[in-house]
């Protein structure tokens, strides 16, 4: 069931300044998606149209099956109730304690007392807070704050969960903590989860599919294994080189060294996905072909959607069999880089 889908989508500011240009996008029930963008890529503004706090100048934004832009203000308020948003610098209220930071968006919604406590109990528990209750935001740390932020954005039992940078603020350590909780509350709930970001590493940890944007339109996207596995767009590239995804960078540093070791042959970075995993496709080329086949490095790279295999090794024997060897590589669609 498709819960988010954008069509044609521009939004323009001051008639001057086009932050989204014909965007599409399709986001199914139980996805954790991920957007992915530079600083001034648009991401800020598709967020905003997602949770109705701004509407498209043209086309249509369908969130829970209305157009945010064919509803009045009051409808739009209350679709808005079932999408919660997690923020980048936690945005806490300081004077109110963890539970009542939670219970804040129950207050507005008109929840009982009783039922207000009974609630935030729940959430407390589920994002591991139940000893820091009655703490206020300021004795807390900076993955405790955002474990506060994920519990009241949950607090109103929400059917789509927007994530905009929650993790940027984070130390890296942190930051695995807070992903991990999120894909636990996915788990469990199966809620949808937008996830707005300039991280690939997040990107790779936890969603599911991926869409690039740049200069406000969507120039990728799809299952993050095939993204990853074969990146169309030299943005995308750039991405990917901010992860350690595919060894890239402790083999970059050691490859003139390599260079040096290896001076027979050919030096080549093999990429491939799950389904060459079980197939002895490197011991079969170097039979069928003479070519002795040295393995170097290699790494397994895991995401939520398919594992992405990386091998570094040097091929030696004649020019032509070598050929060959990369040639049926090609051929198993094996991506092959001569290094």
């Amino acid at each position: 069931m498709t819960i988010i889908e954008l069509k044609n989508v521009k939004k323009v500011y001051n008639d001057t300044v086009h932050a989204l240009k014909e965007v599409d996008l399709k986001v199914e029930e139980g996805d954790i998606y991920g957007i992915i963008g530079y600083s001034g890529a648009g991401k800020s503004t598709l967020i905003r149209l997602l949770n109705g706090l701004e509407t498209a100048t043209e086309g249509e934004v369908i969130v829970l099956g209305e157009d945010f832009g064919k509803i009045n203000n009051e409808k739009r308020r209350i679709k808005r109730q079932s999408i919660g948003m997690i923020f980048q610098h936690f945005n806490l209220l300081w004077s109110r304690t963890v539970a009542e930071n939670i219970a804040f968006p129950l207050e507005i919604l008109g929840i009982p007392k009783e039922e207000r406590q009974e609630r935030v109990d729940e959430l407390v528990k589920l994002v591991g807070l139940e000893d820091r209750k009655d703490n206020y935001p300021s004795q807390l740390s900076g993955g405790q704050k955002q474990r506060v932020g994920i519990a009241r954005a949950l607090a109103g039992n929400p059917k789509i969960l927007l994530c905009d940078e929650a993790t940027s603020a984070l130390d890296p350590e942190t930051t695995a903590d807070v992903l991990e909780l999120i894909s636990e509350i996915h788990k469990k709930t199966n809620i949808t989860v937008v996830l707005i970001t300039h991280e690939m590493h997040v990107v790779k940890t936890l969603c599911t599919k991926v869409a690039v944007i740049d200069g406000g339109m969507i120039v990728e996207e799809g299952l993050v294994s095939d993204v990853f596995y074969s990146p169309q767009q030299e943005i995308t590239k750039r991405f990917l080189k901010q992860t350690e995804f595919s060894s890239e960078k402790s083999a970059n540093k050691n490859i003139e060294l390599w260079k040096e070791s290896f001076v027979n042959g050919k030096l080549v970075k093999l990429l491939f996905d799950d389904k060459r995993f079980n197939e002895p496709l490197v011991s079969k080329l170097s039979k069928e072909y003479g070519v002795t086949i040295n393995i170097i490095q290699g790494k397994i790279d895991k995401t939520q959607t398919g594992n992405i295999g990386t091998l570094y090794v040097q091929l030696v024997g004649e020019d032509t069999n070598i050929g060959n060897v990369i040639s049926k590589l090609n051929e198993e669609k094996v991506s092959v880089e001569v290094l």
